[in-house]
C-alpha cells in the first residue's frame, strides 16, 4: 500500500483464501475500495459496466462488523441477481451504511469469473485510521 495513493485496493493471499483491503481518505472510501477488491477476487473490476444500480443497507455495532455486513450484502446481491459490480458509493452514519453498487449481469465469456466468493469473514478483520490519516478496511473472504 503506497501512502502517496489517496485510495485504492489490493488482494492479500491468505492460506487458501483471499484477503481484501481497501483504503482511502475517509472510512467510506475505504469501504468502497474494499468492495472493489471483492469484485477483483472474481474478475477485473474494469470489465464490469455500470448498467444497473442496486441499493444496499446494513447496520452493525462497530466499523469492523459493518464492513463484514457490507461485503456479505454485496455477495448476496451478486449471487441472487447473478451480477457483478464495478462501482460503489457508501455513506455511513452512526454505524448504519447506505450503499449503492453499479454493475451488470455476469457475462461469462467477457468477465471470466475466477471463483465464487461465499462470504466475508472475521479473519484479519480491521477497519481503522492509519497514522497518516488514511482509512483502511480489510478482511478475508471465503472462496
Amino acid at each position: 500500500m503506497e501512502a502517496s495513493v489517496s485510495r485504492g485496493w489490493e488482494l492479500i493471499p491468505h492460506e487458501g483464501e483471499v484477503g481484501v483491503r481497501g483504503w482511502g481518505a475517509t472510512r467510506e472510501e475505504a469501504f468502497e475500495q474494499a468492495a472493489l477488491a471483492l469484485t477483483a477476487v472474481i474478475t477485473d473490476p474494469r470489465l464490469v459496466e455500470p448498467k444497473q444500480m442496486v441499493q444496499v443497507q446494513c447496520a452493525a455495532p462497530d466499523d469492523e462488523l459493518l464492513l463484514v455486513d457490507w461485503l456479505n450484502a454485496l455477495i448476496y446481491e451478486m449471487d441472487t441477481r447473478k451480477m457483478l459490480f464495478g462501482r460503489f458509493e457508501v455513506r455511513i452514519e452512526d454505524h448504519h451504511l447506505t450503499g449503492r453498487a453499479w454493475g451488470e449481469p455476469v457475462d461469462v465469456p467477457r468477465h471470466q469469473p475466477a471463483v465464487e466468493v461465499k462470504a466475508a469473514t472475521y479473519n484479519l478483520l480491521r477497519v481503522g485510521q492509519q497514522p497518516d490519516g488514511t482509512w483502511v478496511a480489510q478482511c478475508v473472504v471465503d472462496v
